[in-house]
């Protein structure tokens, strides 16, 4: 329990933070998510939209300070860099 006027003030305002931080992350990653089933499934039109769409929300979060500026032009670096990259062929089990 916070003992002064300040401290109950400053832990409503962390509160509101931390959801509205919460919320932000969420749609991150959920904006993330549908880009790279789209890029699997090989639907490029459809992932350049997924893709303006997450590039728009992780600027949006950092201008706002929810992530840092150089984690969200890192994070739209390499989802760029997905969309043209040719598909990786995967690793046959041994038997």
């Amino acid at each position: 329990m916070p003992n002064t006027k300040s401290a109950e003030r400053r832990a409503r305002v962390g509160a509101r933070r931390h959801a509205r931080n919460k919320s932000v992350k969420t749609r991150l990653r959920t904006l993330e998510r549908k880009y790279r089933t789209l890029v699997d499934s090989g639907k490029v039109e459809e992932a350049g939209k997924a893709l303006r769409d997450a590039t728009s929300a992780l600027d949006k979060a950092a201008k706002r300070g929810v992530i840092p500026k150089r984690r969200a032009s890192r994070k739209k670096s390499r989802l760029a860099i997905s969309l043209t990259a040719p598909a990786k062929p995967t690793a046959k089990k041994k038997k």
